[in-house]
């Protein structure tokens, strides 16, 4: 048997481990973990597999379908934007399992974590895998679904439960809005395809980026202006990912979701969940790139978002709430990647997936690292730390690694650099070639301020922790073995990744949509959509080059003089007196604006009134029910007096108007 035809199993064998681990977990040793850590282990053999079979011919693809309810099916597609997502999260995510069974070794309910961390990679796995848009959204639903149990997993505590509901309704907008773009290019397909065909599956990828020139070409009357029907679509689907990968302004629910154990963190912000929105606008790249506006769209709502986060992140305090705002930044980052697309073409889906998967390897490693801290000292609090690389150098060691990453230290022109220069860089630089070519310099604005932001919070982090002296009594150790081999295995990643792989990865991917299963021209595409291609990459200005490096520097730089040496006393900067500080410790008072004002004041308040009315309503009509009763039976007991000649006589004159009525009627007819 061709492992090709195991495909199928990749998504499949977690989902059995979810079953067997929640059924049977508590009878075996450390809650069952070996069950999902085996079958996800299983699935990156597979995946790795048929990727480095891909590698060696990427024009045929792996594609594997089964009818469901005639009209649709059930389909698998590896190609090789599939297949680097499948090998990165079931690797990420086969790490961060291991590393549970030190971290999570005290708490009762370990098997039900397992299950249910084994279900969410296995809906991830799925979501990937999908050759429809119907069957992606099932999958993307069940994401949702286990990020929710995953967040409030300590449900007895408040502000979890109340996470995961913070969680689980803000990313129902979006989904909400993906639904409705399904709906609609349904309905258009159907128009076009005249009505559904046994055997012919409109929602499969290669039907709809057949009908693409069909649906540019088709027009909507949207506020006076007329719209692309694939604008409309793309755009809902857009809406979609603003969601799932916390986008602004549905990005409110990532910092919350730090209420569950640091490894959910990690599996979140790395491996599943939030890298399923980028996921998304990348399988669907051809349908953006052939509607008007919607790249550049996706490109504003991304540099805004890297740098709207970043600005959150240089005064958090919390551990894991820099790491969440870094994670939003850091996706925003991707989805500009994308929406750059509108001057590098298919290019972008290279750079954004490039950076999703160097990311997927710091980001998972700096929560694991924060989760190895707060292990060991009990707490997460920067302020109380100071002095852990003493106590705990792997970790120190790692996140550091972890941090230049992120920051995008290296050498250009070189092979010289972390994982993070040689997929962040190219997005600025992108940038600025959009700025070039169509005078728009906004996202790369966006993107550079950014760039010099997260060097500061990110190195503010590892000289608040790890440098300097202890701020309290808090002890630590270093983490047991199985919790370091996790952190050193992802730092080497975190360093060597990009450099050894740049160059195949982006030419790997560029086959993504040339090839047996699906073949389209994103050039011709790009005229539909009035898009114009340049292909300037690489013969930037040398300043250019080096200015996502110097800005690295800088950002280390401010950190290294605030937070090591203290030259300046940031007593009175940081403080509620400050009127920019608070606007930033504040989170730009989001949840005053998104949560007290427009859920509990506007909607709950419109809600309650409505009820009111209702119950208002309501009452009056029994009232009037009532009174009408009463009158009406009153009416009639008064006619009823009692006596017989009055009976007689009222039935005497009945009988009689009925006989002169029934005359009347026979001598008309």
């Amino acid at each position: 048997m061709a492992l090709e035809e195991l495909a199928f199993l990749i998504p499949v064998l977690p989902a059995l481990a979810f079953v067997i681990t929640f059924f049977f977990g508590k009878k075996l040793p450390s809650g069952g973990a070996i069950i999902p850590i085996a079958a996800i282990a299983a699935s990156f053999v597979i995946s790795l597999m048929i990727t480095l079979g891909l590698l060696a011919n990427p024009e045929e693809v792996v594609s594997q379908s089964v009818s469901w309810f005639a009209v649709l099916n059930l389909g698998v597609l590896i190609d090789p934007l599939a297949a680097v997502m499948l090998c990165m999260v079931s690797f990420v995510s086969l790490l961060i399992h291991i590393y549970a069974v030190g971290y999570m070794s005290h708490d009762p309910a370990k098997p039900r974590y397992f299950a249910e961390t084994a279900l969410f990679t296995a809906a991830m796995l799925s979501l990937i895998l999908s050759d429809n848009i119907l069957q992606l959204f099932v999958s993307w639903e069940l994401v949702g679904l286990c990020s929710y149990l995953l967040i409030g997993f300590w449900f007895a505590k408040p502000s979890a439960a109340s996470a995961a509901k913070k969680a689980f309704l803000t990313t129902r907008i979006g989904d909400v809005m993906f639904l409705t773009g399904i709906i609609v290019l349904t309905a258009d397909l159907l128009k076009l395809a005249g009505g559904f065909t046994e055997g012919v599956y409109l929602l499969r990828f290669d039907e709809i980026f057949s009908y693409i020139p069909e649906l540019s070409a088709m027009q909507a009357n949207f506020l006076g202006f007329e719209v692309s029907h694939l604008t409309i679509i793309t755009l809902l689907f857009f809406g979609g990912a603003v969601g799932k990968s916390g986008q602004f302004p549905l990005h409110v629910w990532l910092p919350d979701a730090m209420e569950g154990p640091t490894t959910v963190s990690a599996l979140i912000h790395a491996a599943t969940m939030v890298t399923a929105g980028v996921y998304l606008v990348a399988r669907t790249f051809p349908m953006f790139i052939a509607a008007p506006d919607s790249l550049m769209v996706v490109a504003y709502f991304g540099g805004f978002t890297a740098l709207f986060a970043a600005t959150m992140g240089i005064v958090m305090n919390d551990l894991k709430r820099v790491l969440a705002f870094s994670t939003i930044s850091q996706l925003g980052y991707m989805m500009l990647a994308l929406g750059l697309g509108a001057a590098v073409g298919l290019e972008a889906v290279g750079v954004s997936l490039f950076h999703l998967i160097n990311h997927a390897f710091f980001k998972a490693l700096l929560f694991l690292c924060a989760g190895s801290v707060i292990h060991a000292v009990g707490t997460h609090d920067m302020r109380e730390l100071g002095g852990v690389a003493k106590v705990m150098p792997i970790t120190a060691a790692t996140m550091t690694a972890a941090a230049l990453s992120l920051a995008g230290f290296g050498i250009p022109g070189t092979s010289i650099g972390t994982s993070g220069f040689f997929s962040k860089d190219p997005i600025i630089e992108n940038a600025y070639l959009l700025g070039e070519h169509s005078g728009n310099w906004i996202p790369y604005i966006f993107s550079i301020v950014a760039a010099l932001l997260t060097a500061v919070y990110i190195f503010r982090l590892i000289f608040m922790t790890f440098a300097g002296k202890p701020r309290s009594n808090y002890g630590g150790h270093e983490s047991p073995s199985v919790m370091t081999i996790p952190l050193s295995i992802l730092a080497v990643l975190a360093l060597v990744f990009g450099g050894l792989t740049r160059t195949g990865f982006m030419g790997f991917l560029e086959e993504t949509f040339t090839n047996s299963f699906v073949n389209v021209d994103i050039g011709s595409l790009a005229g539909l959509g009035g898009n114009e291609i340049v292909h300037a990459a690489g013969h930037e200005p040398l300043l250019i080059l080096w200015m996502p490096v110097i800005i690295a520097l800088a950002g280390l730089g401010i950190s290294f003089v605030l937070y090591y040496l203290k030259a300046v006393d940031l007593g009175a900067v940081a403080s509620m007196k400050n009127p920019v500080y608070k606007l930033l410790y504040k989170r730009y008072y989001q949840h005053e604006i998104f949560t007290e004002f427009f859920s509990i004041g506007v909607v709950y308040g419109i809600v309650a009134f409505l009820g009111q009315v209702v119950d208002v309503i309501i009452d009056s009509i029994v009232e009037a029910i009532g009174i009408v009763t009463v009158a009406a039976a009153d009416a009639l007991r008064r006619v009823q007096t009692g006596v017989v000649q009055t009976y007689a006589t009222v039935v005497i004159a009945g009988v009689g108007l009925l006989i002169i009525l029934v005359k009347l009627i026979m001598e008309v007819l």
